[in-house]
């Protein structure tokens, strides 16, 4: 069997970032549907909450490419 560790090490890390996703939009629904008029103040912060987490899923894939080769 051939192969490298690094790439599974990323998916098992991958459901981090899921996760943190899933919080970030349910915390934003939740304050929603408690607020609605909050939408316009909560959605810039959702928006970038999400892009944060999703730029260090973005970093650890390109190290996980980085340490397999």
């Amino acid at each position: 069997m051939t192969g490298s560790l690094a790439i599974v090490g990323y998916g098992l890390s991958a459901i981090g970032p899921g996760i943190g996703v899933g919080l970030i939009f349910a915390a934003y629904i939740n304050g929603v549907a408690r607020q609605p008029e909050a939408r316009g103040m909560l959605q810039p912060i959702a928006f970038l909450g999400m892009a944060i987490v999703e730029a260090l899923a973005i970093f650890g894939i390109a190290l996980a490419f980085v340490f397999s080769g």
